[in-house]
């Protein structure tokens, strides 16, 4: 009897030891996590499905896989940079990053609906309803160092469709307004006769702009455009009125939107008129009044940017922090169009150059 008692307390011993010693440690596993994420870590440049207005963004990721992940989501629907609320790698080692807000809907329909009415609440001086709060979910995998992915609103079904999306790690631009570039062409991308420079950013897309009096205007909402020349380093210059209300932007080679806004007589803020849209706050906002034509200057060299608005600097050789909300091309490292938004409020334009910026010649 005592020799079948050790021989039981031997047994069980060596299955408790065994099954310790099989099964993964939380120190081991939070390694792994931590490994797995690893690959996740950096500044991703996005390129969205349709449904997503053809708009493109980006994702800034730290720490994936440890108790301190954190990062960034910039892009449509929405506008801004926020942070992620949760960024998870899952057991499959997909990672998945979550954030909510109150979004506008991704469905075309259903969003120029909520636009519209928040116009109608504005022009009864009245404050429009704020969408609900709700979660987007962001789910993806590396394939061939490319992140493919799919972002899902569980919390708002009829509101959003899934959109599906690739991203590419941005890449390094180290080009400065070193006093080493001088311009070269000039092109007119609006001069008051030509209607042929600029196409529509997504196609089958009603245009609704036109050019009377020697003047390009938008009937809103309509599609941004986009122009057909291609350009990287240059200065652009810009002459410009708006109406009540108006709400429209420049984009940098389809990238970087400088924020033309309505906002006579207000402080400088990262949503204002001249400002590097929620990225670079001007130094101060000489805007003209209602329906004055207003001119702006911007000078793009690599990531820095320097903007003056009638006449008066209000940016200063600052670098943008990645693709904004405006952006329709994410082929960061690549010439660009100049785009044009027309889907918020009226805007005029009377004229609009681009010369291009060359290395001089040593």
């Amino acid at each position: 009897m005592f020799r079948h008692r050790v021989f039981l307390f031997a047994f069980a011993l060596s299955a408790i030891t065994l099954l310790f010693s099989c099964a993964p440690s939380a120190e081991r596993t939070a390694v792994d996590t931590a490994a797995m994420g690893a690959a996740y870590n950096g500044r991703w440049n996005v390129e969205l499905e349709p449904a997503d207005r053809g708009r493109v963004g980006w994702y800034q990721i730290e720490k994936a896989g440890t108790p301190e992940a954190a990062g960034l989501v910039v892009g449509a629907p929405g506008g801004g940079m926020y942070p992620f609320t949760e960024i998870n790698v899952l057991p499959d080692g997909q990672l998945q990053m979550i954030y909510t807000a109150r979004w506008g809907s991704n469905i075309p329909e259903i969003g120029q609906q909520e636009r519209a009415a928040a116009r109608a609440a504005r022009d009864r001086g009245e404050e429009p309803v704020r969408n609900p709060e709700v979660r987007a979910v962001y789910t993806a995998k590396l394939e061939n160092d490319i992140l493919v992915g799919k972002t899902e609103w569980p919390d708002a079904p009829e509101r959003f469709r899934p959109v599906t999306w690739k991203a590419k790690r941005a890449p390094e631009i180290t080009e400065t307004d070193d006093g080493t570039w001088v311009p070269g062409e000039t092109v007119d991308l609006v001069d008051g006769k030509r209607s042929d420079t600029f196409t529509v950013a997504l196609p089958n897309e009603e245009i609704r702009w036109s050019i009377q009096n020697g003047i390009l205007a938008n009937n809103p909402p309509a599609g941004n455009l986009e122009s057909k020349d291609k350009f990287w380093n240059f200065d652009l210059h810009a002459e410009y009125r708006l109406s009540e209300h108006s709400n429209s932007g420049i984009g940098l080679r389809g990238r970087y939107e400088v924020q033309i806004m309505e906002d006579f007589g207000k402080e400088p803020y990262k949503q204002g008129h001249g400002a590097v849209y929620y990225r670079i706050v001007p130094t101060s906002n000489p805007s003209k009044k209602v329906g004055e034509w207003q001119t702006m200057d911007v000078r793009l060299i690599g990531r820095e940017v320097s903007v003056m608005l009638n006449g008066v600097k209000i940016i200063d050789r600052k670098i943008i922090d990645g693709l904004t909300a405006m952006a329709t091309n994410a082929n960061e490292g690549e010439p660009g169009p100049i785009t044009i938004q027309g889907d918020h409020e009226k805007v005029e334009f009377r004229k609009l150059t681009v010369t291009r910026l060359e290395k001089k010649a040593n």
